[in-house]
């Protein structure tokens, strides 16, 4: 089967520097349930898939809370982003699918919280770029510190053009607070485009367990 080449993650510089400013986010703790804590549902019983085995990719993800964006249910949609017609175009997930998220310049689209494992899970997505090749995608993960403040990290920087294609991974920062049962952290995900681009982007899952 032919690989095609994964929308570029630019390096990190941004991982590097999110998890130096992890360290210092999290010095002084208090223990404090925040709201990704108080809205985060159940752990277990997630349907378990495997949908970038085209591109090689034989690892176990779940969906990120409607990673499908069929509708607007589970996304809080900021500055013009939105749900519009037109399914990614492999169709990783089910052939009845139908939408993808727009997110023009300047617009921000952030995942419901769900919880992974603190033992570096990471997300992957696909994606295009209609706008200018200069764009790119930042991607960040919500978490909360000890205190039940709600902080963000970079976790790299997707890039592309108006084919879609697959993210690379991209690591969730780690190491999370365990703030949940059986070392798990409540995170949401936000996604915001940089520069004159107009992306679009769909299937948002997440390897909760890396690789388990």
């Amino acid at each position: 089967m032919h690989v095609r080449t994964p929308v570029g993650t630019r390096p990190v510089r941004i991982v590097a520097f999110g998890a130096a400013l992890l360290v210092t986010l999290l010095a002084a703790p208090a223990a404090h349930a925040g709201p990704l804590v108080d809205s985060v549902t159940s752990c277990d019983n997630r349907v378990v898939e495997k949908p970038f085995t085209r591109w090689a990719d034989f690892a176990n993800y779940v969906l990120a809370p409607n990673g499908v964006v069929e509708n607007r249910t589970d996304w809080s949609l900021a500055d013009g982003a939105t749900v519009t017609p037109g399914n990614e175009s492999f169709y990783v997930h089910d052939p009845k699918d139908r939408a993808s998220l727009a997110l023009p310049a300047g617009s921000s689209a952030t995942t419901r919280a769900m919880c992974v494992g603190i033992d570096y899970p990471t997300l992957r997505l696909i994606a295009r770029n209609d706008g200018s090749p200069a764009s790119w995608l930042l991607v960040e993960v919500l978490f909360e510190d000890w205190g039940g403040n709600v902080r963000s990290l970079p976790m790299g920087a997707v890039t592309g053009g108006p084919r879609w294609q697959p993210s690379s991974p991209l690591p969730v920062i780690a190491n999370l607070l365990p703030l949940l049962p059986n070392l798990r952290a409540p995170v949401a995900f936000r996604f915001t485009p940089f520069g004159p681009g107009d992306w679009r982007i769909d299937e948002v899952y997440v390897d909760p367990w890396r690789h388990g």
